[in-house]
């Protein structure tokens, strides 16, 4: 009877409001993970390739586009994690208006480690640019991009401390709302996480197995094949922009 009721009346407007933000920001995280799989993937490619180079002439092309990709990459995870941020805040301020508490959330500081080590990667594959450059007999160049490189890692240092902090303090609001609330009630017009939630995972984790190869071959851990590179990249970016959340 009472699963009969459930079905036959209407949502809530708040229910369906609440649906509609979830919607929302699983979007935004989909966009925000497919640009941060999109701009290591390519720039761990191109380095690879141009460390592979035989002259000067075909290292100069590669480390051009090694830069761009770098300073494009940038504010493109940037923006698209802000955006994923707040619709998640708007999520998160709507549940505990309509049910006193949000959900757990409990598996958020875990993603927003695994995001900071992402940035770290990229940050990493662009203070070797300059090297490229170098390696393309433009040194004036290279030393005018080394000098931007030790500006930024100034300022990435400081900004990684101040996300641990950031992070520190907001795991353990987490923790003590844990430990007051039992959680979200929940919502049984949710139409929950996603229409394929099994396959988005495995795509997603093909995605991040091709990226790590791709970062192990270019920390020289292994070194694969120029076709298989080539693989590797286009299963990292078909795997993400395929992902249906």
């Amino acid at each position: 009877m009472t699963v009969m009721l459930l079905t036959e009346m209407a949502p809530p407007p708040g229910a369906q409001e609440v649906a509609g933000l979830r919607a929302t920001a699983r979007a935004a995280r989909r966009g925000a993970l497919v640009a941060l799989t999109a701009s290591i993937a390519l720039l761990t490619t191109v380095q690879l390739l141009a460390d592979r180079a035989a002259t000067r002439e075909q290292t100069l092309p590669l480390a051009v586009l090694s830069l761009a990709l770098f300073v494009a990459a940038l504010p493109v995870m940037a923006i698209t994690q802000y955006v994923w941020g707040t619709r998640a805040r708007l999520v998160r301020r709507r549940e505990r208006e309509l049910y006193a508490a949000p959900r757990s959330g409990r598996l958020r500081p875990l993603t927003r480690l695994a995001v900071a080590a992402c940035w770290t990667v990229t940050l990493l594959l662009g203070w070797t640019v300059p090297r490229l450059f170098r390696d393309a007999a433009l040194p004036a160049f290279a030393d005018a991009l080394s000098w931007a490189a030790e500006a930024l890692s100034v300022v990435s240092v400081a900004a990684g401390v101040l996300f641990l902090l950031w992070w520190a303090r907001d795991a353990a609001g987490m923790l003590a709302r844990a430990l007051r609330s039992g959680g979200s009630p929940g919502d049984p017009w949710d139409p929950g996480a996603g229409t394929r939630p099994g396959a988005g995972a495995a795509l997603w984790t093909g995605a991040a197995v091709a990226v790590v190869a791709l970062l192990g071959a270019r920390a020289h851990l292994w070194e694969p094949a120029t076709g298989v590179v080539y693989a590797l990249l286009t299963a990292a970016l078909v795997c993400g922009v395929v992902t249906d959340e």
